[in-house]
């Protein structure tokens, strides 16, 4: 019979502690934090991210890296991009999770289930919209994005696969991504953004949204001046029918991109008026 080496105090704390290490790597939720840094029970927000269409969490890479920088705890789910109650119910049990104010940022699409999921969360503190749809109730993804001319999605752009539900997935055609996504990105850049592209459902681009959270909730948002997806116009429009404190830069549709630094400041801005 092999020989069980009895586990003394001492192994046990290394057990811990290393367990504690393999938890971190796997969920980057809990990592080495600067010496500014405060926990869940202190004074600064949790900053949950949420992306948008034809995109995933990646895309806020370095968003994140500076706000964890800067002593922010980040979440960056993944947004399913199945049906836009759906997809706001999903956040909202993830929100629910969570402990102390929280930061929401949307991005595109990812505005419009931030908008849904907020609302009768208490702990959401701010909204941080970044080239994105802020929806009323009863308006669509489509709506919004179709409310003025200048938006280069339609039928010649994308690319539609039905599914067994009756639905259809919604893709960006390959050779139209870069100028209508990406444009101020390098080529090679939006070559991987393409390839790992997650479809919407034609379903969640024109569902009507519920109860608008912005209506109670403080808003800030980014809007990118050379955005093909979502016109120019129309973000003017919903920023200031929300009263959002807004910033405008030169930028394409992904400006956590192309603009890391600059969305990171305009987050942070909207988690220090939420303390």
């Amino acid at each position: 019979m092999p020989h069980i080496k009895r586990t003394t105090p001492a192994m046990s704390r290394r057990l811990k502690t290393a367990f504690a290490a393999v938890l971190v790597a796997l969920t980057g939720a809990v990592a080495a934090q600067p010496a500014n840094a405060t926990d869940a029970r202190g004074a600064k927000p949790t900053i949950v991210l949420v992306h948008g269409a034809w995109a995933d969490a990646s895309g806020w890479n370095g968003v994140i890296t500076r706000l964890r920088n800067d002593g922010y705890r980040v979440l960056a789910p993944g947004n399913p991009l199945r049906g836009l109650a759906s997809d706001a119910a999903y956040l909202k049990g993830l929100l629910a999770t969570l402990d102390g104010p929280i930061v929401l940022v949307g991005h595109s699409y990812g505005g419009s289930v931030v908008t849904n999921a907020a609302g009768d969360d208490p702990d959401v503190k701010a909204l941080v919209y970044v080239s994105a749809i802020i929806p009323d109730q009863g308006e669509s993804v489509f709506d919004l994005s179709t409310k003025y001319a200048g938006s280069k999605i339609g039928d010649n752009t994308i690319t539609t696969v039905p599914l067994a539900s009756g639905d259809a997935d919604v893709y960006v055609r390959t050779e139209n991504f870069a100028d209508i996504f990406s444009a101020d990105l390098p080529r090679s850049t939006s070559a991987l953004l393409v390839a790992t592209q997650r479809p919407i459902t034609y379903g969640a681009l024109t569902e009507p949204s519920g109860k608008p959270a912005w209506k109670t909730v403080p808003s800030w948002a980014l809007i990118p001046r050379d955005d093909q997806v979502i016109p120019l116009q129309a973000q003017r429009f919903m920023t200031a029918r929300a009263k959002s404190h807004t910033v405008e830069v030169a930028g394409s549709h992904v400006a956590m991109i192309s603009r890391p630094g600059t969305v990171t400041q305009l987050i942070e801005t909207a988690a220090r008026a939420a303390n």
